[in-house]
């Protein structure tokens, strides 16, 4: 079984890789010949996973899934969530979003926030959703060099470390996109016989 995984996030690519059985062949985009950007005009996590699984169904023919995550913090309404990737701007700059958001919070107590990832699944004409969240706090300052994104100023929940700190092995168990990718691997595992 061969499945496209519509991202050209290499990091991203490399997490999921280790949690996908060895049974199913991962395709990325490159391998597919798709270098156009994805529309993600969606203004919802849920909804861009969707949108971006489906263009890679009708335009490339492939059986896919897509991600789309967002980090939601409870002082800001849940923001920047579904625009996570650009809230500094376009250029979608990691450090930029994250003095960005330390500066929105640099006079706020509460800094509970989740990680939130839906995998939207386009298989054998069906699309099924997978969501993982992950509960913790945005740090004061950054810690670690490990992972992308917002890693190096979220900590979990129970943890004295942030998602830069930790091995990608224990980030995979605990975090967000592990959690939803269990679930797409549970739900595919139970086709296994089908297919």
């Amino acid at each position: 079984m061969q499945l496209v995984f519509a991202t050209n996030n290499l990091n991203k690519l490399k997490e999921v890789q280790t949690l996908i059985p060895s049974n199913i062949k991962l395709l990325s985009l490159k391998d597919i010949g798709c270098f156009e950007d994805i529309p993600e005009t969606q203004n919802t996590i849920e909804g861009n996973a969707i949108q971006k699984a489906e263009y890679v169904k009708v335009h490339y023919g492939f059986d896919c899934f897509a991600d789309d995550t967002g980090l939601e913090v409870d002082e800001l309404n849940g923001a920047p969530g579904v625009y996570s990737a650009r809230y500094a701007g376009n250029q979608r700059d990691s450090n930029d979003n994250m003095n960005k958001l330390l500066s929105d919070l640099s006079d706020k107590k509460n800094r509970n926030a989740q990680f939130k990832t839906v995998i939207a699944l386009h298989l054998n004409n069906n699309l099924q959703s997978f969501t993982g969240i992950c509960k913790g706090k945005i740090t004061e300052i950054k810690h670690g060099q490990k992972g992308f994104g917002y890693d190096p100023i979220f900590k979990p929940d129970t943890f004295n470390m942030t998602f830069a700190e930790m091995s990608l092995s224990l980030k995979n168990e605990i975090g967000h996109r592990g959690k939803a990718i269990k679930k797409l691997v549970e739900f595919l595992n139970s086709l296994e016989p089908k297919i």
